[in-house]
């Protein structure tokens, strides 16, 4: 326990209570155990997202868990219809009852099946660097405190506890692209590299981490409202700097794809004086100043900050954006 403990990112104590997602598999309960052998005051939450029978005996399980290791327990239910795009369904679900910071039991193995998957979608950098250990610097999103450790470790640990886990049947289905990348594309680069893979994908992360993180301080010196200073940067940075307003305006705090970068870039650059993004957002340019409102056309401040001279500023709230 202390071995891995030493590999693993809690926040400090004084920072205080420590939130866990407790699925009730391997990771997440190892997870559990783990941060209720920290000093932490502790708490395991369990979503119930009712898609098949007998889910409800999982929060039984995960209630179980948490009474033997010492922690608190508190058990959601959410309602889903199976159809498209469920896993993202369920992703915005959980994040609707779960509590900002929340700890979740990612662990090298699923990061190394993040890169490939962000691969996959046409990702730059920012994905290629796949899930971070602490909260971004808005302080939104969810920790990963096991990143370092693999999965054959989780479920040793638990194991070793006594802890029977939950197996998910979903896991194992081949209807979702992460399940495909894990059983299907990860064990063939294993045979065609003769050696285990997933190391190398997380030091790639890494090191993609490093890159972005120093761009992404450069970027953060040009005020992307400002369209003179982003057609006056360089492409990487003012890619960049886009990239981080836009994405303060989505719920989940996700970047735009890089068709909508370069149409905001084109309205800075003066090629056109609005454009429509994905998510009914609208970028329209009035002078030198950029604004972020719905497609609608109602002025309902979207969230962002505004930077720039006082005339930049009043500009912008006449469009009306939030200015900060």
């Amino acid at each position: 326990m202390a071995a891995l403990l030493g590999r693993c990112t809690f926040p400090d104590p004084a920072a205080g209570p420590l939130h866990c997602a407790v699925s009730g598999g391997a990771d997440s309960t190892a997870l559990l155990a783990l941060a209720a052998a920290t000093d932490s005051e502790v708490t395991a939450h369990h979503v119930d997202h009712g898609l098949r029978p007998g889910s409800a005996d999982e929060a039984l399980v995960v209630r179980e868990h948490a009474a033997r290791l010492g922690t608190a327990f508190v058990g959601h239910r959410v309602r889903l219809a199976d159809g498209p795009d469920l896993e993202a369904r369920a992703r915005a679900a959980r994040r609707e009852v779960l509590p900002a910071g929340v700890c979740t039991g990612h662990t090298a193995d699923d990061q190394a099946e993040t890169v490939l998957l962000n691969l996959l979608r046409g990702s730059g950098t920012a994905g290629l660097a796949g899930m971070r250990a602490g909260l971004d610097a808005s302080g939104r999103g969810a920790r990963h405190p096991i990143l370092g450790l693999r999965r054959s470790e989780t479920e040793a640990l638990c194991r070793a506890l006594g802890l029977v886990v939950v197996h998910d049947p979903s896991n194992g289905s081949s209807r979702f692209t992460r399940n495909r990348i894990r059983h299907e594309a990860l064990p063939l680069l294993r045979d065609i590299a003769a050696r285990d893979v997933t190391p190398i994908l997380v030091r790639h992360a890494r090191l993609a981490r490093e890159d972005e993180d120093l761009l992404g301080s450069l970027a953060a010196g040009i005020d992307p409202t400002d369209a003179r200073a982003l057609a006056a940067a360089p492409p990487a940075l003012a890619r960049r700097s886009v990239r981080r307003w836009l994405a303060a305006a989505d719920p989940d705090g996700y970047p735009p794809d890089e068709a909508g970068v370069e149409r905001v870039l084109q309205v800075a650059r003066g090629a056109s004086r609005a454009c429509e993004l994905a998510g009914g957002l609208r970028v329209h340019r009035r002078g030198q100043v950029l604004s972020l409102r719905p497609a609608d056309g109602r002025r309902t401040p979207v969230r962002g900050v505004v930077r720039g001279s006082p005339a930049q500023r009043g500009a912008a709230r006449q469009e009306g954006q939030q200015v900060g």
